[in-house]
């Protein structure tokens, strides 16, 4: 029976931990904390208290946070979706790459002229160090969503750089000559390894677009583990045919964050659910390796702390200033972009990396990298709530909707059209009865500041309502030109563009559509306060 008791123990302290993990969004946003800060000191507390638990080998915490990582990345292409990727292409790709490399290099000088470490050491220190983490951000956000041009920059940049970072260090890992020898070793691993990983991400996520639209399976469930499956198997494609996995995930994450498919939106939320757990995983890891009272030893402290204050004060807004320069932002978006690249799961992976090398002064530049990060996360992340208000960045709340109604399909309903009203299309500020609407389209739902409108002839239509069209599929087009901003009928983001929309249905069978009501298809009221659903009429 003692191992039996000994057990539940183990189960018992994991669902506390987890039931913990739930409840830390909470307290999140009312500190203004990211949540994973929580899971890092207490960890390391833990650690120093329960030596057991920091027993874990490094290969371990590799390996976890090596799948976590490709879960997160995954998820965050799919968050992003193509057409928000392209809307911003050309400045996250400058940025992800050539502000990873110039973080990296003026980190590295750092540690090499003002810390006396090696050049080896040196440059795997500021790799390590480069990459950024918006997940965090928007835990401290909490239901706030960073909209505009920022948001996009800060997910595009993480998912852009998280990659080059991790392959980064891999060719400098895998170097074995000098000199110029050494550099074109670097310079061919690196290239290799984005060659490699964009061709498998953007080929992977085709095919895998294509087995979730055509392969049907006999259980709703098996559907999300499909596609995390099948995630999985193309960062191990990648891996294997020695191109960065990273990327690869990511990139199929993008290819299918805006296309139909069967239980997209369960799909979607459950990807979502799993990277949130995964980044806490890789926080918990890094802090279950430390010991806190080892931190003053070898002075890690006081030069983690040098360094967390060096690439938030002057590194990051110096270099990678210089480099956003270009890019069309507002000077407080700028600002704001420039302070909220924290740091989160990568570097933990990059330090996990360096110690299972073997190199010179490994366990050391680990405590560099902890102390980097719970700085990080702590001190610049416990500003961004407060910088976001001062900067006048422009952020909506996403308030929880637990109610949901719809109908299901078994086929997929072609003739369902899904707009938002931008600013300047024909449909704002225009009764329905004016729109130049083909003959046979009509509007079924419109949805102003997540509440239904009636759809009545003298009904004005304002911008950033968002209707919902039945319509022949050829006049998608025209209907396009005279709402401004289609969607997806199918789609669902995490945050969705707009999360108003997600109250009105589930849709589910081989198809999720999100609202396909017609008029012989009355909507449901949804059930509140004891009360049984009723058909509304029209």
């Amino acid at each position: 029976m003692a191992g039996v008791e000994s057990f539940g123990l183990a189960v018992l302290v994991a669902a506390l931990v987890g039931i913990a993990a739930v409840l830390s969004s909470r307290v999140s946003e009312r500190l203004r904390i990211p949540a994973p800060a929580f899971f890092l000191i207490g960890a390391a507390l833990a650690s120093d208290i329960w030596p057991r638990l920091g027993s874990l080998s490094f290969a371990t915490v590799e390996q976890v946070v090596t799948v976590a990582l490709a879960v997160i990345l995954f998820d965050g292409g799919m968050r992003m979706g193509w057409r928000r990727f392209r809307s911003a292409a050309v400045a996250t790709v400058w940025i992800g790459v050539a502000g990873t490399l110039v973080t990296a290099a003026a980190a590295a000088l750092a540690a090499r002229f003002l810390f006396s470490f090696d050049w080896r050491g040196a440059l795997l220190i500021g790799t390590a160090l480069a990459p950024t983490d918006p997940a965090v951000v928007f835990s401290i956000l909490g239901r706030r969503e960073i909209a505009g041009r920022s948001g996009v920059l800060l997910e595009g940049e993480a998912g852009a750089n998280d990659p080059v970072g991790i392959a980064l260090l891999v060719a400098l890992l895998a170097a074995t000559g000098t000199g110029m020898n050494a550099a074109g070793e670097v310079v061919w691993t690196f290239v290799l390894q984005m060659a490699v990983g964009v061709a498998v991400g953007a080929v992977g996520g085709r095919v895998l677009l294509a087995f979730m639209r055509r392969v049907p399976l006999p259980d709703e469930g098996l559907y999300t583990l499909r596609v995390l499956a099948g995630a999985l198997a193309i960062y191990g494609l990648a891996t294997i045919a020695h191109g960065s996995g990273f990327l690869a995930v990511f990139m199929a994450g993008v290819l299918i964050g805006d296309e139909h498919a069967p239980y997209k939106g369960e799909i979607a939320h459950f990807h979502s659910s799993l990277a949130s757990l995964a980044e806490l995983v890789a926080f918990v890891m890094l802090g279950l390796t430390i010991q806190l009272y080892a931190l003053p030893h070898g002075g890690a402290w006081l030069i983690g702390l040098a360094l967390a204050a060096l690439l938030a004060f002057v590194i990051r807004p110096v270099f990678v200033g210089v480099l956003l320069w270009p890019v069309r932002l507002r000077f407080g978006e700028r600002l704001f972009v420039l302070w909220s690249g924290l740091k989160g799961a990568v570097p933990v992976l990059l330090g996990a990396f360096i110690v299972q090398a073997g190199v010179k002064d490994a366990p050391r530049i680990y405590e560099i990298i902890f102390v980097v990060v719970a700085f990080s996360v702590i001190v610049q992340g416990g500003a961004v709530p407060g910088l976001a208000r001062r900067l006048k960045i422009p952020l909506r709340t996403i308030e929880p909707e637990p109610w949901s109604l719809g109908i299901r399909f078994q086929e997929e309903p072609e003739e369902l059209h899904r707009f938002v009203i931008t600013a300047g299309a024909p449909a704002a500020n225009t009764p329905v009865s004016g729109l130049p609407m083909p003959e046979d389209a009509w509007i079924s739902f419109i949805i102003r500041n997540g509440r239904l409108v009636p759809a009545h002839a003298d009904t004005m239509l304002q911008p950033n309502d968002e209707v919902v069209v039945l319509a022949a599929g050829e006049d998608g087009a025209s209907l396009r030109e005279i709402f401004g901003s289609w969607l997806p009928a199918g789609l669902h983001r995490d945050p969705p563009v707009s999360p108003r929309l997600a109250a009105l249905g589930t849709l589910k069978a081989r198809w999720r559509w999100d609202p396909p009501v017609t008029a012989a298809q009355p909507p449901m009221v949804p059930a509140c306060k004891g009360r049984r659903p009723r058909a509304r009429s029209r």
